[in-house]
């Protein structure tokens, strides 16, 4: 039952970074970590965080387009 809902919790919080990664992407607005905390350990956390998103957004985007499934329109 706890493993559940940590796994639960966990794929939130990726779908919530890989979100603030795709609002950065498409309107150049992100983060200040410097404007959260003052610690350098909080900073890189934070930092680590939206990077997993971003990881995540660029993997999801290549698997994609590797498909039949998807066109890109522009």
């Amino acid at each position: 039952m706890v493993l559940g809902r940590l796994t639960h919790y966990a794929f939130d919080a990726i779908m919530i970074s890989a979100f603030l990664a795709g609002v950065k992407r498409s309107t150049g607005l992100t983060i200040k970590s410097e404007t959260i905390s003052e610690s350098p350990s909080i900073k890189k956390w934070i930092d680590n965080y939206l990077w997993a998103g971003e990881w995540v957004m660029d993997q999801s985007v290549a698997v994609m387009a590797s498909t039949s499934y998807f066109e890109r329109k522009r």
